[in-house]
């Protein structure tokens, strides 16, 4: 696959999550961050997942209903590498989870139009897998965010949007059927989310969330990338990335978030301690942060 420079950000990517969108996350569980992209780039990101559409269709990969949902997005795709800390969505990232961070998953989604309806399926979740089941507190603890950047129209219902209810980050169960083909009520206060493309959704993973069926006559496409902190095991195929080419052509914020083994040079074997955060002036987003004097504790929305 060729790699195609993207178009320059038109944002800045110092300015920390404000006031009021912290308390709207803090109550909704989640944010629709308009214009996040701009028009030059929905164009380039969407040419981007085209292609590696256009190569799993070859491949034969897609699923029956010619839908894609590939993991490890940057491992896929380097040329998504610039989205891992884009300067107008990532600073509401450390803004909640601090300089300590890397992408633990991302996924790479397309979806045509259901031509021929599915059979039912409770969907509803939370994003953390295990932690679920094995954190026993209530409600358990936030550990991750994610980033959605849609690059389709999901501005009216029905397009296979992200569908969410606003404030159930804080709660630990739902009803919900005995399995999940038994069809069940939608949760009370429901709401698909709409965006325009180029909009991105910035959510808490523990808030009850599922995916639409898409059956409009549009395509659903959409880029992924959760974050979590670095004492916590990533999911994507970190190691394939680092080995990759493009690797050291990313920045050192970007070879953070990424995964990068980043070690304290005094001494051997601090690969765990950096990633307890142990090591901060050896932390490029730290560094970062420090440069641009965002570790001041007046502001508010970073934590201490």
């Amino acid at each position: 696959m060729s790699i195609t420079e993207a178009p320059a950000p038109a944002h800045q990517g110092t300015t920390p999550m404000s006031k009021e969108q912290r308390e709207q996350f803090e109550r909704d569980g989640y944010l629709v961050i308009p214009g996040a992209l701009s028009a030059a780039e929905v164009q380039h990101y969407t040419e981007v997942i085209d292609r590696v559409y256009a190569a799993e269709q070859e491949a034969q990969r897609l699923s029956p209903e010619g839908a894609m949902h590939i993991l490890s997005a940057v491992h896929r795709c380097p040329e998504v590498a610039p989205l891992v800390d884009h300067p107008a969505t990532f600073p509401l990232v450390w803004s909640i989870l601090g300089w300590n961070v890397h992408i633990y998953h991302s996924h790479l989604d397309v979806h045509p139009p259901i031509r021929v309806p599915k059979p039912y399926r409770f969907e509803w979740h939370q994003d953390g897998g295990r932690q679920n089941r094995e954190l026993e507190t209530d409600p358990r603890p936030r550990l991750s965010v994610k980033l959605a950047y849609w690059l389709s129209d999901v501005s009216v219902e029905g397009r296979g949007n992200f569908k969410v209810v606003p404030g159930s980050h804080l709660q630990n169960w739902i009803e919900g059927p005995p399995r999940r083909d038994v069809e069940w009520p939608e949760p009370p206060g429901a709401v698909e989310v709409c965006a325009n493309p180029g909009d991105a959704v910035f959510f808490d993973r523990r808030i009850w969330h599922t995916r639409t069926n898409n059956y409009s006559d549009v395509t659903r496409k959409a880029m992924f990338f959760a974050y979590t902190l670095r004492w916590i095991a990533i999911r994507d195929e970190v190691a394939a990335v680092q080995a990759s080419p493009e690797f050291d052509s990313f920045t050192p914020v970007q070879r953070q978030l990424l995964g990068e083994s980043l070690h304290q040079p005094r001494f051997e074997h601090t690969y765990g301690d950096h990633q307890w955060g142990h090591y901060p002036e050896t932390t490029p987003l730290h560094g970062f942060l420090k440069e641009n004097g965002l570790l001041d504790p007046a502001h508010p929305p970073l934590k201490p």
